[in-house]
C-alpha cells in the first residue's frame, strides 16, 4: 500500500517541470522533528529519512502565519530571513502548503526550496498548489484508514502466535508485528516507544513455592501489562520472564507515560520488576530500540543489587 507516496512522486514530477525548484520534499512533523518522508532533489543532498528541527524550520513559520505559502523572494520575508534552516541551507526560494489528517490536524508540508529567488509570478501557482495539498492530504487520509485495517489484520494473523502461558504474543508473534509498525514508522514518519520489563523475583518464587506459583507470577505480570497499555499497544513475552511491549504511535511524553502506568499496574499487583524504555523511528527501528531497552534494563537490575 504505498499510494500517497506515488501520488507524492506524480506531483513531484508535475511540479519539477512547471516550477523548476531543486528540492521538492513530503515532510511530516513529530513534535519539534522534521521529517523528511519523500523528496526530490537536484542539488541540496536531502534523503528520504533525514530529521530536521521543525521550529528551525520555513513550514513552522508557514503554519503560524508568520510567512507566505508562496515566496519567490525568501530573503524579503522576515520570518524566513531569520530561521535557523536558511543559515544551513541556500534559500533563495520557498514554497510550502499543509498537508492536514482527517480530524485537521497538521501531519507535515509539501514544500520546496530553491537556493536562488524566483520570479514573482509564481505566486500565481498558489491556489494550483493549495489544490494539491488538499489532493495529498485526501490520500493520507484514505491510505491511513486502510493501513487501520490492515494493522487489525495483522493482528488478528499474528493471535496464533501466541505464549501458552499467558495468552500474550510470543517472540515470533513479536517480531511479526514489529517489523509490519517499522514499516508505518518509515513511511509516514512515526514512532514507537519500546519497552522492556524483567521480573525481579522469580527465580525466588520458584525455588521457595515452586515453579506453579512462578507461572501464576508471569500470568498476574502479564495481567498487570495488558491493564496498563492501550488497545493498539503489542504486548509480548519474549521468553522466561521477559517481557516487553511496543507503545503504537507513541512520542517520547507518551512512552514515559506507558512506563509509569506499567510501573503502577506492577505495583499494585505486588510485582516487583526492572524496566527499560526506548523510541523506535523512521531512522531507529524496532530492534534497535529493544536493544537499548534491554541494556537499560539490566542496567536498573544491576543497579537494585548493588543497593541491596
Amino acid at each position: 500500500m504505498n499510494d500517497f507516496e506515488n501520488a507524492a512522486r506524480e506531483v513531484f514530477a508535475f511540479l519539477r517541470r512547471r516550477l523548476e525548484f531543486d528540492l521538492w520534499m513530503v515532510t511530516r512533523k513529530e513534535n519539534d522533528d522534521w521529517i523528511v518522508l519523500h523528496r526530490d532533489d537536484r542539488s541540496y543532498e536531502i534523503n528520504a529519512g533525514q530529521i530536521f528541527r521543525w521550529s528551525d524550520s520555513f513550514c513552522s513559520e508557514m503554519i503560524k502565519g508568520s510567512g507566505p505559502r508562496v515566496a519567490p523572494d525568501s530573503k524579503m520575508v522576515n520570518a524566513y530571513s531569520a530561521a535557523a534552516v536558511g543559515k544551513q541551507f541556500k534559500i533563495g526560494a520557498y514554497i510550502g502548503v499543509p498537508i492536514l489528517l482527517s480530524d485537521g490536524s497538521l501531519f507535515g508540508t509539501l514544500c520546496a526550496l530553491h537556493p536562488d529567488p524566483k520570479p514573482a509570478k509564481i505566486q500565481k501557482d498558489q491556489e494550483l498548489l493549495e489544490l494539491i495539498g488538499m489532493m495529498l492530504s485526501k490520500i493520507l487520509q484514505m491510505e491511513l484508514k486502510a493501513d487501520e485495517e490492515s494493522s487489525r489484520a495483522e493482528r488478528f494473523e499474528a493471535q496464533a502466535l501466541s505464549d501458552a502461558l499467558t495468552g500474550l504474543y510470543n517472540r515470533a508473534g513479536w517480531e511479526q508485528l514489529s517489523s509490519c509498525q517499522d514499516t508505518r514508522n518509515k513511511r509516514y514518519g512515526k514512532s514507537s516507544a519500546v519497552l522492556v520489563i524483567d521480573l525481579d523475583d522469580l527465580k525466588v518464587v520458584n525455588d521457595q513455592n515452586g515453579h506453579a506459583a512462578g507461572d501464576d507470577l508471569i500470568r498476574s505480570a502479564a495481567n498487570a501489562l495488558l491493564h496498563a497499555s492501550r488497545s493498539e499497544d503489542i504486548v509480548a513475552r519474549l521468553g522466561g520472564d521477559e517481557f516487553a511491549i511496543i507503545g503504537v504511535n507513541c512520542d517520547k511524553n507518551g512512552g514515559e507515560a506507558l512506563r509509569d502506568r506499567v510501573q503502577e499496574s506492577l505495583g499494585q499487583a505486588g510485582i516487583r520488576a526492572s524496566m527499560g524504555l526506548a523510541m523506535a523511528s523512521a531512522k531507529y527501528n524496532i530492534s534497535f530500540a529493544l536493544t537499548i531497552a534491554d541494556q537499560q534494563m539490566y542496567e536498573e537490575k544491576r543497579l537494585k543489587k548493588i543497593a541491596k
